[in-house]
């Protein structure tokens, strides 16, 4: 690297991590940062040390630093009211919602991939639940796991009795415009029995199901883990991915703090003309405030792109 380019980034890095967490009180979004060129969206807990335990306060601390989405793994597990507060103060902020995971019941076991007839009824009635839920804070996404392989049937009937279950499914969620999102997991550090692990198998279970309410949520953390080649497989399964999820790797932590370089990745989704939610899956790489005030910093250098 010529020492003026290193220079260049040097100093573009270090403004970046210098810069202060935008002001921030409960009540106001006056002091708002700038937002983000693309819609990547924190959790709950992601910032608690710099803006309390409150949820909602939570929510409203991210929009001022300038995230435009949020997602929420727990929402079908937390109370009506608060998943109705949510989607208010989103509707307020003028923020998008991510995910919520639409099988919270029925993500377990090996039950979707065997064809068990209950399991399968069992999943198409919490899809129906889901609904409701996503009406709420007006979501579109919701994820779905598939749960583990089935150890005494050919891999390809595995296959086969998923497609039908999400051909259910879908027929539950057309009418609302709703999408599922399904995710393959990665099999060497997490889940190691999972029966969905590459993003290659993701793109035929969709292309079977031939839905627009079943489409592909390609989670980068675990596709660097099980397959890499992120640019490359982005555009082979991109037209039936409907969402991404972020986490470096190793250590699932935010852009910058491992081996990805999300500044290209990010460069290249904008590319495409994706207009939807990142989610930012992953931990923090520095605890307390500080912390989060070095994650904010990170995903400004990703961000950074031209």
């Amino acid at each position: 690297m010529q020492r003026r380019t290193f220079l260049k980034t040097s100093l573009t890095t270090s403004a970046a991590l210098s810069a202060p967490i935008a002001a921030y009180s409960a009540g106001t979004s006056e002091s708002a940062a700038k937002p983000f060129k693309l819609k990547y969206a924190p959790h709950l807990g992601m910032f608690k040390h710099s803006a309390g335990e409150d949820p909602i306060d939570q929510i409203k601390f991210m929009a001022d630093q300038g995230f435009t989405a949020f997602e929420d793994n727990s929402l079908s597990n937390r109370d009506v009211s608060l998943q109705e507060k949510i989607g208010q103060t989103l509707s307020d902020l003028k923020m998008e919602m991510g995910v919520f995971v639409g099988n919270w019941k029925v993500r377990r076991g090996d039950g979707l991939a065997k064809g068990d007839p209950e399991v399968r009824k069992a999943f198409v009635e919490e899809i129906k639940s889901s609904v409701d839920v996503a009406k709420r804070v007006n979501a579109t996404w919701m994820t779905i796991v598939l749960g583990n392989r089935h150890h005494r049937l050919e891999p390809d009937y595995q296959t086969a009795n998923i497609v039908e279950t999400l051909k259910q499914a879908s027929e539950v969620l057309e009418p609302h415009g709703l999408v599922m999102v399904i995710e393959p997991l990665n099999h060497l550090h997490n889940h190691p029995d999972v029966f969905l692990s590459k993003v290659p198998h993701a793109y035929l279970i969709c292309k079977a199901v031939n839905s627009p309410s079943c489409k592909i949520l390609f989670d980068m953390y675990h596709q660097q883990i099980t397959e890499g080649n992120i640019i490359q497989n982005i555009d082979y399964a991109y037209e039936e991915t409907g969402y991404f999820q972020i986490g470096d790797v190793p250590g699932r932590k935010e852009p910058t703090t491992g081996e990805m370089h999300y500044r290209n990745i990010f460069k290249h989704i904008a590319s495409k003309g994706y207009t939807g939610v990142l989610g930012m899956e992953h931990g923090n790489f520095h605890p307390g405030k500080e912390g989060e005030a070095k994650l904010i910093a990170a995903y400004r250098e990703v961000d950074g792109f031209e």
